[in-house]
């Protein structure tokens, strides 16, 4: 059921097969049903990674370039170098690596991925077996590029919106809003299944959590949604935006009872730990490489100890940090609070240290504590919110976390090579 209609799902690689089997992940009750998803995929990615000796992320992102044609407020991007760029022909060679690997979903973002639109559409035909998304302000979507989208079938586009006009043009720039809405309709009319991408924070989480915005998306054509919540990541990051311990249940709750009711797909980044075993970066569900090639957890996580110019694909999986990071999640029992980043602060701290990373944030490093030190009062708040929240969830969902968490202990000593207690 796509926005209330029953819309036939093509067979993989096409872009809407991605979105059906983020569907199945996200609503998967129990470990038979997820390890029986998408054919198999689930164990096909135990297999790869015990033969490989690491743990085989489901989705590979990568920035194909640092740069970007507009200077959000809050953003990361302006923090970075510019002029940073994954060329062709190593992008190229990333893709044949992640396919060797097993992985059959490469999702790119930035900067901004389409000032780069004509590679990636190569790399996209040239790639027919894999699925390909971009997280993009749409203002570079017109109507010939979503022509060759439409007759590839294997690239769909995730498209940045922060609420209302008022407030995706307070963030982005003025006229930005309308130009995202112009590109919604270019795509619908060609049948394409995208998504819209909302980063809710303390100015605009009650829109983003609403039924009117999220009715408008579905209107638009927005087969599913991605929440990202606003991270104080960078030394000018504006800490006002930091959504508090209430403002965030209220996403959580609001969005999660849509979901319910309209059987609709939304991937609340920060929100949905219940639903995916907690943290899934650093290989366990995907990883990330920057536009300088550094390999890091994810695209929010800019720590690295490897960098894909210097090592293969599948090395900078089993590399120290990386292994690092995943002996030490689940960052906590309550999956409400998955993240080192924001929830368990001090994590992030130890896992940089314990893997021996370096910051990537390119012009203007932050280490680990200077993060960490922006998100110990909003975690403290969160810690005893969210604990209440997880003892009101479905009994189900309680109960199915901790085998999760067994099954996640268990795939790492698998892919690892380390004997695990279970």
């Amino acid at each position: 059921m796509i926005n209330g209609n029953k819309e036939k799902i093509p067979a993989f690689p096409h872009h809407k097969a991605y979105i059906y089997r983020s569907k199945q992940f996200f609503s998967a009750r129990g470990i038979v049903t997820h390890l029986t998803m998408g054919n198999f995929l689930t164990l096909k990615e135990l297999y790869k990674g015990y033969k490989n000796k690491c743990s085989i992320p489901r989705v590979l992102l990568v920035d194909p370039t640092s740069d970007c044609n507009l200077r959000c407020k809050g953003c990361w991007s302006q923090d970075y170098e510019s002029g940073y760029n994954i060329s062709y022909e190593k992008f190229d060679d990333i893709l044949n690596q992640a396919e060797k690997l097993g992985i059959m979903d490469c999702l790119m973002t930035g900067g901004e991925p389409l000032l780069r639109k004509d590679d990636i559409l190569k790399l996209c035909k040239k790639h027919n077996r894999m699925t390909f998304g971009a997280f993009t302000n749409a203002t570079l979507i017109d109507e010939g590029f979503a022509d060759e989208m439409a007759k590839l079938g294997n690239l769909n586009v995730f498209i940045s919106i922060e609420g209302t006009k008022e407030e995706t043009d307070f963030r982005r720039g003025s006229g930005v809003y309308d130009k995202a809405i112009e590109a919604m309709d270019i795509l619908r009319s060609r049948d394409i299944g995208f998504a819209f991408s909302a980063c809710y924070h303390s100015k605009n989480y009650e829109t983003i959590a609403s039924d009117e915005f999220l009715d408008h998306m579905r209107k638009k054509g927005a087969w599913f949604g991605w929440l990202f919540q606003y991270i104080p990541v960078g030394n000018n990051a504006d800490t006002s935006l930091v959504c508090t311990a209430e403002q965030r249940a209220y996403v959580q709750e609001k969005v999660r009872d849509y979901c319910i009711k309209h059987d609709y797909v939304i991937i609340d980044f920060w929100n949905n730990g219940h639903l995916s075993f907690g943290c899934i970066g650093a290989g366990v569900g995907f990883a990330h490489i920057n536009a300088k090639g550094d390999v890091e957890p994810c695209a929010f996580c800019h720590y690295s100890d490897s960098n894909i110019y210097e090592v293969s694909l599948a090395e900078a999986l089993r590399s120290e940090f990386f292994t690092a990071f995943r002996n030490a999640q689940p960052f906590s029992q309550n999956p409400l609070r998955p993240c080192p980043l924001i929830d368990n602060p001090q994590s992030i701290i130890d896992v940089v240290k314990a893997g021996g990373a370096k910051s990537t944030h390119l012009a203007n490093p932050e280490s680990a504590e200077d993060l960490a030190r922006k998100s110990y009062d909003r975690a403290k708040e969160w810690e005893k919110l969210s604990d209440d929240l997880f003892k009101k969830m479905p009994e189900h969902n309680r109960k199915n976390f901790p085998l999760f968490l067994k099954y996640s202990v268990f795939k790492k000593g698998i892919t690892d090579g380390r004997r695990k207690k279970v």
